[in-house]
């Protein structure tokens, strides 16, 4: 038998009914996979938010200045941010990383300072990011992530700080998927009206400014320094062999990216949860992935991922604990 024929079996004769606790059997048969045991265990989770400012919010992309950036960096440090409270939660090890942010933070902040440059570029003028700067941010991603699996840690998430980062992912969506703009693009930080509208012209300005050719060329073009350092994390965190639980839209189009940069990445993600931001859905649809939580969530920050852990958990110990119809004397069906 192989590995995922025992792990079939091994779920399907647990004291249940077959199938019975749904998208938990096919998370267990999933973990058991990434980790090549019958016996899986998570170890440390981590969650890595990267945090870095766009040239694009100079547009009005979004209905909040692009201080609230590094402001918000401030309070996931001092552990005021819903991601501090979920993470405190569920024993999860969080670090924030600037990848890009406009501000000089105090030198005794525990932040992780691995920034590229100061912010992305207007799209509106120039692509985002050069390729130089694009390839260092995935580096550093990639560095960070060897970093934690060095430490021990064999399961970890991706959250995310970007006034106007919604726009970016919006873009990559936009392309790889070849939906049209108007249906990647949501409300994001809380765009309505007028305000909306301005955004999808202008993001479909910018989408037909320019014609990349491959996944790496349209992540410097459309994407942000955060989400380049993403998309290097993840695309690390498959070498490692890693669980990778991605949280909600931007995370989702990161994902995407680094998928498109190496399929096998694919095996790897976790969805935890189906985004009220409007394209996550059609995105989670084109990678084929069920979302373990619907809650309505648009927070970003890793917030979905910091919830949905506790799922994983469970898929685990239910598959490590639970007695089998015959360790347990329990007749099963004919």
């Amino acid at each position: 038998m192989t590995l995922e024929e025992q792990l079939k079996h091994k779920i399907d004769f647990k004291t249940k009914p077959l199938g019975a606790l749904g998208l938990l059997e096919s998370l267990a048969l999933q973990v058991g996979q990434i980790q090549n045991t019958l016996t899986p265990e998570l170890k440390k989770p981590t969650i890595l938010v990267f945090a870095a400012d766009h040239g694009l919010a100079d547009e009005g992309v979004s209905p909040y200045p692009k201080e609230v950036t590094w402001q918000m960096v401030m309070n996931f440090v001092a552990g005021g941010a819903a991601i501090n409270v979920f993470c405190r939660q569920n024993g999860i090890n969080l670090k924030v990383v600037d990848a890009g942010v406009d501000f000089d933070f105090p030198a005794d902040a525990p932040i992780v300072n691995a920034k590229v440059a100061r912010g992305s570029r207007n799209m509106r003028r120039e692509p985002a990011m050069t390729s130089e700067e694009c390839s260092l941010a995935v580096q550093k991603g990639c560095e960070l992530v060897k970093q934690e699996a060095a430490n021990g840690c064999n399961i970890i998430g991706f959250g995310e700080m970007g006034i106007g980062n919604t726009s970016a992912s919006s873009l990559l969506m936009h392309r790889f998927l070849n939906i049209p703009i108007e249906e990647c693009t949501g409300a994001g930080t809380g765009s309505h009206g007028e305000q909306l509208t301005r955004k999808m012209q202008i993001l479909k300005e910018v989408s037909e400014k320019y014609d990349p050719k491959t996944p790496e060329e349209t992540l410097a073009t459309f994407g942000g320094l955060e989400i380049a350092m993403m998309v290097g994390s993840m695309l690390e965190a498959r070498e490692q062999g890693m669980i990778l639980l991605i949280d909600g839209f931007i995370a989702t189009a990161a994902a995407l990216t680094a998928i498109r940069m190496n399929p096998e990445v694919r095996d790897n993600c976790v969805f935890c949860h189906s985004s009220d931001e409007r394209g996550h859905k059609q995105m989670l649809e084109q990678l084929d992935a069920r979302p373990m939580l619907h809650l309505d969530l648009r927070l970003g920050e890793g917030t979905g991922a910091a919830l949905a852990l506790p799922l994983v958990q469970a898929a685990v110990n239910f598959l490590n604990e639970m007695s089998s119809f015959e360790s347990a004397g329990v007749a099963n069906k004919e």
